[in-house]
């Protein structure tokens, strides 16, 4: 994904003020050989470019006074409220250097696995990116998670996803977390009890009901 940045001369926050009053964003791009550069772009246009998964998840090519870099998303920093984004990050990246990215998981088949299709479960998405180690060549815009086999009371861990060649998942604490877990739904309520069923013991103190009188003898 390609975007323009342009050089920018002046710092503070004053200067970014006014250069957001422009409709420029300020930014800084750093690492690598290069020292960190300030520069600024379009907002219309960034603004827009934040919204593809791609922006933050793959090495980007930034044209830079008539030279094209390659660069990651490093931080983005969003007004608390207005639709405005005021400062962003980039990082400088080094063909030969491996790199250290979140990449999103993208869920297909759970409709058609045993799990929901037969056992009435729901499939619980519970991480949608794992974080990943690998050459910026090989860094992959999304890792594609096949839902397909999934089964009641059964779970998909880290291990069974297939990770493009190249590429190595970092984990944090747990070596191998859950990915998605088989939640079953709760079944339908009780049938009501069956007809005939025996009638609940009077009440105690309940006097019985009294019998009708006799009707008197009818006169000859």
């Amino acid at each position: 994904m390609k975007f323009v940045a342009f050089e920018r001369a002046k710092q503070g926050t004053g200067a970014s003020r006014r250069l957001r009053s422009t409709g420029r964003t300020p930014g800084i791009v750093y690492g690598g050989a290069g020292e960190p550069k300030l520069i600024e772009l379009d907002h219309n246009a960034l603004w827009h470019a934040i919204k593809k998964e791609a922006f933050h998840a793959s090495v980007l090519d930034m044209e830079l006074a008539g030279q094209e870099h390659k660069v990651l998303l490093r931080d983005l920093q969003m007004h608390p409220f207005k639709q405005l984004i005021l400062h962003i990050d980039f990082q400088r990246v080094d063909e030969n250097t491996k790199l250290h990215m979140k990449v999103p998981l993208h869920f297909s088949g759970d409709e058609l696995s045993p799990a929901v299709k037969t056992d009435g479960c729901i499939a619980n998405h519970v991480m949608t990116e794992i974080d990943v180690l690998c050459l910026p060549k090989d860094l992959p815009e999304f890792i594609a998670v096949d839902l397909s086999g999934l089964k009641k009371g059964k779970s998909l861990h880290l291990a069974d996803i297939t990770l493009p060649k190249g590429v190595t998942a970092v984990t944090h604490g747990k070596s191998n977390p859950v990915v998605v877990s088989v939640v079953a739904v709760a079944g339908a309520a009780e049938a009501p009890a069956a007809e005939g069923a025996a009638a609940p013991a009077a009440k105690a103190g309940a006097k019985p009901a009294a019998k009708p009188a006799a009707k008197p003898a009818a006169k000859k």
